[in-house]
């Protein structure tokens, strides 16, 4: 059973054939859900599925399921997928991987002559990045009832196009309802998006399970006036209160241990104009951490500084919560099937945490779920930077085929 592998040059050039679809001049990708580039790659992957043998269907949130037949139709079936779509400067591997690192075992199972009871299904899920309609996870959310049908057609973009109306554009608005039926199992592999295999010069992370994360929106409000003619005595400047803010509030992650990671990565300024006193500003902050209880305690903490800061300086605070999700364990077994096969195939591996959201964390609400990274150059990853050795992706490619095997059932 060991010697069964993939192909790791056609793994490669599938990378490289759906790189072109929002090409970025720096050898990134752009590809946001639902436009033009996100059908193409969408066009292709379907192509190669049904090249390989693969049953297709379509939801009517646009997620694609390629289903291989097992020996049992009627036996639920094990899952693999993630995503097509990017961050507008995004690279190659997000997400991409683990659609092609499913469809790589697929193929070198139809090589290798080998068949198993349960049907396999590689699943693009729609729109995780959430660049385009403000919320990430769209498809897999709605799959897992996060989010209705309707409330998922209804969203829109910044230019008022909403989901429905993209997914009709594009072909991809589906007959097949959306989840509501039994999931043996779903296992993505993905690019860490950290540093912390290659560090450790290890090949495969067995996941078990994703931070917590909670985002909140913090407005400032002072009072405007001419840069050059008002007093600093007299400002309530909320540029000021944002920058002490900031500043504390990132202090916050070593108070705890271990650290959470804080990150404020939005701004707005208004009127933001060089010799204007600003009267707004607008901040996100994005925290994570594995304990649910210990990211509830630092944002109690945030905001804590918040208030005092904003009382110390006369100015108005308005903090919102935008967004939460609870820390996720992966099932177990699934753990160890990841394990097992990193095992069976020789390739050193470690036990992780995932620090970033991805589609599994959605599946996991409703049946066995489990994820396996490899390592990314330098940890760069939501940058056109972004890259992988064709070696790592074939490793995460072998222990997927191995670890579906063991779900589905070889015979």
């Amino acid at each position: 059973m060991t010697d069964l592998r993939c192909n790791s040059q056609r793994l490669w050039n599938a990378h490289t054939a759906m790189a072109v679809f929002g090409a970025t001049p720096s050898g990134g990708v752009g590809r946001l859900a639902l436009t033009d580039e996100d059908r193409q790659a969408r066009d292709l992957f379907v192509t190669w599925a049904r090249e390989a043998g693969c049953e297709i269907r379509i939801d009517g949130v646009g997620n694609i399921f390629a289903r291989r037949a097992g020996t049992n139709p009627a036996a639920a079936p094990v899952m693999t997928g993630s995503h097509l779509d990017t961050q507008p400067l995004g690279g190659r591997f997000d997400g991409i991987f683990g659609v092609l690192a499913g469809l790589e075992a697929v193929r070198a199972l139809n090589d290798a002559d080998v068949h198993h009871e349960k049907p396999i299904d590689i699943v693009c899920w729609t729109d995780e990045e959430g660049s385009r309609f403000g919320d990430g996870c769209l498809g897999s959310s709605a799959f897992t009832g996060g989010r209705t049908l309707a409330e998922t057609l209804a969203m829109t973009d910044a230019d008022g196009l909403s989901v429905g109306s993209e997914l009709q554009r594009i072909g991809y608005a589906g007959p097949e309802p959306v989840g509501g039926y039994a999931v043996d199992s779903f296992f993505e592999v993905h690019i860490e998006q950290g540093p912390i295999l290659e560090n450790a010069g290890l090949q495969i992370g067995a996941v078990e399970g994703a931070q917590a994360a909670t985002v909140y929106e913090i407005t400032i409000t002072g009072e405007e006036g001419h840069a050059g003619t008002l007093p600093m005595t007299l400002r309530k400047d909320a540029m000021r209160g944002a920058a002490e803010m900031i500043h504390r509030v990132d202090d916050v992650a070593f108070e705890f241990e271990p650290y959470p990671v804080i990150t404020v990565g939005h701004v707005r300024v208004r009127p933001n104009s060089r010799n204007t006193i600003p009267g707004q500003v607008v901040f996100t902050i994005d925290s994570r951490h594995p304990d649910t209880e210990t990211l509830a305690a630092a944002g109690a903490r945030m905001v804590a500084i918040c208030e005092e800061v904003s009382n110390t300086q006369g100015l108005g605070l308005s903090i919102n919560v935008k967004g939460h999700r609870d820390s996720v364990a992966f099932d177990t077994q699934c753990i160890q099937a990841v394990r097992d096969a990193a095992n069976a195939l020789g390739i050193p591996h470690m036990d992780i945490y995932s620090g970033a959201g991805h589609d599994a964390i959605y599946l996991a609400r409703t049946c066995p779920a489990g994820m396996i990274f490899v390592p990314c150059e330098d940890g760069i990853s939501h940058n056109e930077a972004e890259n992988a050795r064709p070696e790592d992706l074939a490793a995460g490619t072998d222990v997927l085929m191995h670890a579906l095997l063991a779900r589905a059932g070889r015979v």
